[in-house]
């Protein structure tokens, strides 16, 4: 891995507004660029938006062969840089929460959601590849939302080779009848991630970047409540924050950080360092079902 400036845009994106929601990514994207960005992360189903109801897979595209894979692999063209975007991707009748990636070369790959959450599994398949991008950058994997709960999903990126993982993010928060409550809401999501992703970063000697959507997605969808808090945070490799998104209450922000390339190595040649030490033999029991 090294030296690369990277940007984490948290936003709203509601469901049935993907030109809207296309057009907002395009924005931020250049505004990213002029801060020094190489490579920018979007959150979870930022195209298409997540609310928890069958109008979040009204809008899905083919992925790599629809619109917006095309649209923004030319922004990543003609800016020089990576993008990775969330979209409801529609493969031969069927549905996938997918973050793609695209870079100035064109399409890179994509990874789908593996395990979904409360009522996604109404509207998506769970995917079954964790794969590693091997960009000029850095070795990236993608974690999306609760997948990020499950600490095989990371251990599986890193020992494939995984320097920087990016998490995209939807997560719900419920119902918001106050301004304290949203603030309340944020506060509890970033001591959340303090928590959950600092150990991520920490175990497997990686960068972990997160961000998550920001903002009620179903303003047209009568009756359903999906607000999501937001957030953008940094941890590198020996579990420490470097960056974090400053607004204490639910807007759209982005935050422009440097990780330095050789921190990855040089977490991993620590003594001891687990990677290095495990004994993956006796981890067998982690394949089968909980007894």
């Amino acid at each position: 891995m090294r030296d690369v400036t990277i940007a984490l845009i948290q936003h709203n994106s509601p469901v049935g507004q993907k030109t809207k929601n296309l057009e907002q990514t395009i924005a931020w994207t250049k505004k990213a660029k002029k801060k020094g960005a190489e490579l920018i992360c979007f959150p979870e189903l930022n195209i298409t938006g997540h609310a928890g109801h069958p109008d979040m897979v009204n809008e899905a595209e083919p992925v790599p062969g629809g619109e917006t894979v095309h649209v923004l692999a030319g922004l990543a063209r003609e800016l020089g840089v990576y993008i990775s975007a969330g979209i409801a991707e529609e493969d031969r009748g069927i549905h996938y929460n997918t973050q793609f990636l695209v870079g100035p070369g064109g399409y890179i790959g994509k990874q789908r959601k593996v395990h979904l959450s409360n009522d996604e599994y109404f509207y998506f398949r769970g995917g079954a590849e964790l794969p590693v991008f091997e960009l000029p950058l850095a070795r990236v994997g993608i974690i999306i939302c609760y997948d990020n709960i499950l600490p095989e999903v990371s251990r599986c990126l890193a020992v494939k080779g995984a320097e920087l993982l990016l998490c995209p993010h939807a997560a719900r928060s419920g119902k918001w009848r106050r301004n304290t409550d949203r603030k309340k809401v944020v506060e509890s999501v970033k001591k959340n991630w303090r928590m959950v992703h600092s150990c991520r970063a920490y175990d497997n000697g990686v960068y972990v970047a997160i961000c998550n959507a920001a903002g009620r997605a179903a303003m047209r969808i009568k009756g359903v409540e999906a607000n999501h808090a937001g957030g953008c945070m940094v941890i590198d490799p020996s579990g420490s924050i470097i960056a974090e998104s400053k607004s204490k209450d639910v807007r759209d922000e982005m935050i422009a950080v440097l990780l330095k390339g050789d921190a990855v190595s040089a977490r991993r040649r620590q003594s001891c360092f687990n990677l290095q030490t495990r004994r993956p033999e006796v981890f067998g029991v982690l394949a089968k079902p909980m007894g």
